[in-house]
């Protein structure tokens, strides 16, 4: 009874018994599932991947046809997934940030207009907002001959939107070293100047400095290789375009959507964490002369973030598992091409499923580990 009596024990106890439970409570589902499988003659397994699946997608951003295995379906989805995610959380930041700060302009009409945006698009459910730039707006877009255009570079029509093709040539791989080698320059530079501050006081202009480092080795390259990268224009043949890019309706659609609904909450959590730092902080760096923007970039932001931080998280999170709400137009992303498409040819529910909800949780672990160690950094620097 004295082992009993010990708050620990009894707690360890317990523990282990809940671990036993849930290890019990997956595996009975597992047998039983398996066992149904096996009676309605299912086999089970991955060995369905390197079967043909003989549909076509889309979009793809690697080679694909319909001769490519289920594996190579996979694959195709979960780039799509991701370069959704990355678009949108690109586009939903910038836009946000920018929202944010206009809702609390001291310029009556932005602060209502930014309020208007935020109150109604995040008060509309994202599916609606998907088939409200879908149906209502691009595919009400004239056919291909009829495109709406940008000069000789930019078409718009209810397929897509076709823009010029990047084609990098052989000297355009010193470019990049140069490019990279100039942002090493002007992050020893920032890092330079930030120690002369620290021991002078005195802040340097480095933002001219920075701009002439990025600019002039790369114009001098480029110059001097005669310009490596060339662009493949679209042009009318028939009764479509050739060549070029094309964005498809679906991701246009879907980015859309996903950038302007989660913006409207992502300004929001900008709005609450400018709103948290003290007054008397804006007040001295006034007194001190600091001008408007530099306040906010240099002493709001920075104390508003360990605010904003936790929440945007949250808000990405959210947008990668918005993003397989892609299937209701029939973008090919992972849930659409693999948990749709080749679920219902192969019937390996339990492998597909299994498949797609350990890509989403790897994402999403993925920001959150990257967003809380920015999180833990921000605090230290704080400190």
């Amino acid at each position: 009874m004295r082992w009993w009596n010990q708050a620990g024990n009894r707690a360890l106890l317990f523990q282990v018994l809940l671990i036993l439970s849930v290890v019990l409570f997956f595996f009975l589902i597992g047998t039983t599932a398996f066992s149904n499988l096996e009676k309605q003659g299912i086999t089970s397994g991955f060995s369905f991947l390197s079967q043909k699946a003989g549909f076509g997608i889309i979009q793809t951003l690697i080679s694909y046809s319909e001769s490519s295995t289920y594996g190579r379906t996979f694959l195709v989805g979960l780039l799509n997934t991701i370069l959704i995610s990355v678009l949108g959380i690109i586009c939903a930041t910038t836009l946000g940030f920018l929202i944010g700060v206009a809702r609390l302009s001291s310029n009556w009409m932005i602060a209502k207009l930014a309020e208007i945006y935020i109150e109604i698009f995040r008060n509309l459910p994202l599916l609606l907002q998907i088939f409200f730039w879908y149906f209502a707006v691009l595919r009400s877009l004239p056919l291909p001959r009829s495109s709406l255009q940008l000069g000789d570079w930019l078409f718009l029509n209810i397929r897509g939107i076709y823009i010029p093709r990047p084609l990098p040539q052989q000297e355009f791989a010193l470019l990049g070293i140069i490019f990279l080698l100039s942002i090493a320059g002007v992050c020893a530079l920032k890092i330079w100047a930030r120690k002369y501050q620290e021991k002078t006081g005195t802040e340097l202009p480095t933002l001219p400095v920075s701009l002439a480092i990025i600019i002039i080795p790369s114009a001098i390259t480029w110059l001097a290789t005669g310009g490596p990268l060339h662009w493949e224009l679209s042009s009318l043949q028939g009764l479509n375009f050739k060549g070029g890019l094309i964005v498809i309706p679906e991701l246009a659609a879907l980015l859309l959507a996903l950038t302007v609904y989660t913006a409207s909450l992502i300004a929001e959590i900008v709005r609450s964490g400018i709103l948290s730092v003290s007054h008397t902080q804006t007040e001295a760096a006034r007194a001190l002369g600091i001008p408007q923007g530099k306040i906010l970039r240099l002493v709001i932001i920075p104390q508003a973030m360990r605010v904003m931080i936790p929440q945007m998280t949250s808000q990405y999170l959210n947008l990668v598992k918005n993003s397989s709400l892609a299937t209701a137009i029939g973008y090919p992303d992972l849930v659409s091409v693999f948990a749709g498409t080749s679920l219902n040819q192969t019937g390996q529910a339990i492998e597909i499923i299994a498949m797609t909800m350990g890509v989403y949780l790897t994402i999403n672990l993925t920001i959150s580990w990257l967003m809380n160690r920015y999180n833990a950094r921000t605090l230290l620097q704080e400190q």
